[in-house]
């Protein structure tokens, strides 16, 4: 059985250290709060250092995002009970069926046991929590109501993962038209065109130009498909590369802003995730200027995000926020800077906030509506287009060699 050392609070407010034995940690803690001591820092022996037991979480299952709103949510209602932290995250982690969730929030409790801040040890694993949910975290536990936060945290993220879900379900139909169109492609140039090649070998004329260069094409993918594949491969891959660099984020935004249509989804994704997170943050009690900082993170553009660095800089110099936020419109339009204002002289910042995200977001569905009602038949044409020039550029040594037989 480990010895654990500890140092705990007694009720009296004076500071004292120990050993006890014990299975776990959370017998461990158990046996010291029955003595009437509230844990301060618990270390053991035996225990493995925090950063191993982080990297081994690595190779475990990776813990999904409904288990991380649970876990926020569920955690926020404890501490809203009045349950202590480290009591809270014992409970969660014994009543969770996840062992990798189990580890993980089981690292997170042995972090706080040990005097870490609950941000701190959030942000050690940033795949589950993300930076602008620990920042939202650590706003919380400096002002005091970090039971209101979770709530608001999970409420968030609820709402992220079904905005993200309405995107993502517009999507499935278009990608399965592209799909489906390279398939086609693929097969005509790969075993429709050479067989057609070969008769026209036997007319002993010259082909048309257009028929040519789809012999061409099809020669390329017959004798070269694998190494176009593997350039390809590579060239996606090199794309991913470049994009996790901040340059490469940066150029990818820039282009998506400037895309008709997705441009302007984008920027209505963005301002959606803005205006939520902002007014979560203000009326969950966060001063302006941090909660603008956080919710700088959560817009998920890095060229609007530069934008916004600037309204944030004029906020502190003591501009108003409506008037700042003006300053970016291609992310805040002359009707939401208006709204803003008013809601700042009415006192009523954060409820005017909420209520323009869900409006917004309503907005933003129909959006994606109607760019996935354009696509399709936009895909239609393309594919059509295309199998026809490839049919007809077959076809044009047949045609001439009708018109000399005549």
């Amino acid at each position: 059985m480990p010895t654990f050392a500890y140092t705990a609070v007694t009720s009296a407010g004076s500071s004292t250290t120990g050993q006890i034995d014990a299975d776990d940690r959370g017998a461990a803690m158990q046996l010291i709060e029955a003595r009437g001591l509230v844990p301060v820092e618990l270390t053991s022996s035996t225990a493995k250092p925090k950063r191993q037991r982080g990297a081994g979480l690595m190779f475990r299952n990776r813990v999904t995002p409904p288990q991380v709103l649970a876990f926020v949510r569920q955690l926020g209602n404890l501490l809203a009970a009045g349950v202590p932290l480290a009591r809270a995250m014992q409970i969660l982690c014994r009543e969770t069926s996840s062992p990798a969730a189990s580890a993980q929030w089981s690292a997170v409790r042995d972090a706080v046991v040990d005097g870490t801040p609950l941000a701190d040890a959030l942000a050690q694993f940033p795949k589950s929590f993300p930076p602008v949910y620990v920042a939202m975290v650590r706003a919380g536990e400096t002002g005091g109501f970090l039971d209101v936060v979770l709530k608001q945290i999970a409420d968030f993220m609820s709402r992220e993962r079904e905005l993200k879900s309405k995107v993502g379900t517009a999507l499935i139909y278009p990608l399965a038209l592209a799909f489906i169109a390279t398939g086609v492609v693929i097969f005509l140039l790969s075993w429709f065109i050479p067989r057609f090649s070969s008769i026209f070998e036997d007319f002993g004329q010259s082909l048309p130009l257009l028929t040519r260069i789809i012999q061409g094409a099809s020669f390329a993918v017959l004798h070269y498909g694998p190494f176009v594949g593997i350039g390809v491969f590579v060239l996606v891959v090199a794309c991913v590369q470049m994009l996790k660099t901040p340059a490469g984020r940066r150029r990818r935004d820039e282009l998506m802003l400037r895309i008709p249509g997705i441009g302007t989804a984008s920027a209505r994704f963005a301002l959606v995730r803005f205006c939520r997170m902002l007014g979560t943050l203000v009326g969950a009690g966060v001063p302006l200027i941090a909660s603008l900082k956080v919710a700088r993170e959560a817009v998920g553009n890095q060229t609007l995000s530069d934008a916004l660095g600037l309204a944030i800089d004029n906020v502190q110099e003591g501009t108003s926020l409506a008037k700042s936020l003006g300053m970016c419109p291609q992310l805040f339009p002359p009707s939401v800077v208006e709204m803003v204002a008013v809601a700042e002289e009415s006192g009523r910042l954060s409820e005017e906030l909420v209520r323009m995200a869900g409006e917004f977001e309503e907005d933003l569905d129909r959006r994606l509506r109607v760019l996935v009602s354009l696509a399709e038949p936009a895909l239609l044409f393309v594919m059509a287009s295309v199998v026809g020039t490839i049919v007809v550029g077959m076809l044009l040594p047949v045609f001439d060699l009708w018109d000399a037989i005549q």
